[in-house]
């Protein structure tokens, strides 16, 4: 008998070549770090990286403000990072905010998560934390980022974000049931950029200089206090005032109030992870603050503007990748695919030399590198050899690893992330809705109706499925919003 799915054709390469999967990225063993033998997913992520010019793909609307960073509490036992190194240390910062989905032109006061990446410009080279004003995200491997991101975008027929690319995508991708709601959340629109938390989101790796080393979530938390707006408001303010979030933070800087987050991590020791109750890589779900409480690292003040935006803010650069001793990636799918797709993304939009600039090239140290010639090469090398290794006085290598190396065991493969006892896609959605006031359940449900609601009035089984992606979060969940988007497709 003839399945739906064998009338259908055949995912292929650009090649042409048949795809096995397309949900899970190759590993070095189940839950080890990508391989660059996956070709799939680097040509996705090239492939998407280079769809629009000269703006950015995603977080293409933003606003930036040069500051410090002041550590506070002495975590030397979990890192060997310089510029966490003593209680009282100064490192400068630069820190852009931005919406994800919308395009340069497009209003601040609009239901999107925030981009919050800094660059920490150290005296051992600058280290970028590319994170978001939320903890958790969408999706937990890289090779589906490109595929999400269309369901946000234009449609290439309509040209317009359609409601039923969306809810198909994510109806069908349960995984996004936790951050749907806290996208649909109160916090879905922030009142500012200043009043606002911010995340790493990813778990990374700390290093001390024992060589122990650690997992660890980053936690921005504002100082000035959490501040959101209602659909109704945001609606309003969008029209009114379309940069609304860069003015705020602008002349809030111009006055002299300088806005502040509080630094803090979880950290969890390396032992822990294999025995966790789930995946401690999965950027869908969050570390309960009960097993891993949050651990004070420093502070964030942010009191300088720049001289002109786009010199600053839309040429500014930030990759995941840029990492300093005693920081370092994990085995995170989706931050492993990040850590190629942000600086591909940054050479094709701004340039081969785009860490140049002013605003990206390291301020507390100096570049040393081989890489010469390309767009806009300034020539600063002169007649330096560029080769490695020379007899000429060049520069040498450590020796010494940035991070502890990672275990692998097992054939290469499309590994699904490994299952833990409590992997599940909705228990953390459930707690989340539950931990929600009566009131704030109830601007839940009426945001996510009132998208919903758009679907195609013949494509009822996108909403049946977007749908029981919130039932089984949460039962009471579920029927509220079944009978809300019912109400509204009646209309």
């Amino acid at each position: 008998m003839t399945t739906q799915d064998e009338l259908r054709p055949t995912l292929t390469t650009e090649a042409g070549a048949p795809v096995a999967d397309n949900q899970n990225t190759e590993t070095a063993g189940v839950g080890g770090p990508a391989l660059i033998q996956d070709q799939l997913l680097f040509e996705k992520l090239a492939h998407f990286n280079r769809e629009r010019i000269p703006e950015r793909v995603v977080h293409a609307r933003g606003a930036a403000a040069y500051g410090t960073f002041t550590v506070t509490a002495d975590v030397s036992q979990y890192t060997r990072a310089a510029f966490l190194s003593e209680v009282g240390k100064q490192t400068e910062v630069f820190l852009r905010f931005s919406t994800v989905a919308g395009n340069l032109g497009s209003a601040d006061a609009v239901r999107d998560p925030r981009g919050f990446a800094v660059k920490f410009y150290t005296e051992e080279g600058n280290y970028d934390l590319v994170g978001n004003n939320t903890p958790v995200f969408f999706i937990k491997d890289a090779i589906k980022f490109p595929d999400f991101i269309h369901t946000q975008k234009r449609d290439p027929y309509t040209g317009s974000q359609e409601a039923d690319n969306v809810w198909d995508f994510w109806g069908l991708s349960p995984e996004a049931t936790h951050q749907v709601t806290w996208l649909f959340g109160d916090r879905g629109i922030p009142a500012t950029y200043r009043h606002m938390n911010g995340y790493g989101s990813h778990t990374f790796q700390w290093q001390n200089e024992a060589g122990e080393h650690f997992w660890v979530k980053y936690h921005f938390k504002t100082d000035q206090g959490i501040r959101n707006l209602t659909q109704d408001e945001a609606n309003k303010l969008a029209g009114e005032d379309p940069d609304s979030h860069q003015r705020d933070l602008r002349e809030s800087i111009e006055r002299g109030e300088y806005p502040t987050w509080t630094v803090q991590v979880q950290v969890m020791p390396a032992a822990d992870a294999a025995g966790y109750r789930f995946n401690p890589f999965d950027l869908t779900k969050v570390w309960p603050h009960a097993d891993y409480p949050l651990i004070e690292v420093g502070r964030l003040e942010l009191n300088r503007n720049p001289e002109n935006v786009f010199a600053e803010v839309e040429q500014s650069i930030f990759s995941p990748a840029h990492f300093v001793p005693g920081i370092g990636p994990s085995p995170d799918k989706m931050l492993q695919g990040r850590l190629f797709a942000y600086a591909d993304a940054h050479r094709y939009r701004v340039g081969i030399n785009a860490d140049h600039l002013p605003v990206n090239r390291p301020h507390a140290t100096e570049a040393r590198t081989n890489s010469r010639d390309g767009y806009l090469y300034d020539g600063r090398h002169g007649r330096q050899k560029n080769y490695e290794p020379n007899s000429f006085g060049g520069p040498v290598q450590t020796g010494r690893p940035l991070w502890a190396a990672t275990v692998v065991d097992g054939p290469t493969g499309n590994h699904a992330t490994p299952a833990h006892a409590e992997d599940d896609d909705f228990v953390q959605a459930g707690n989340l809705y539950r931990l929600y006031s009566e009131e704030e359940r109830q601007r839940l449900i009426a945001n996510l109706a009132g998208f919903i609601a758009k679907v195609s009035a013949d494509r009822e089984d996108i909403v049946e499925r977007a749908v029981d992606n919130f039932r089984k979060a949460d039962a009471d969940y579920g029927q509220r919003l079944e009978a809300a988007v019912r109400e509204l497709r009646k209309q």
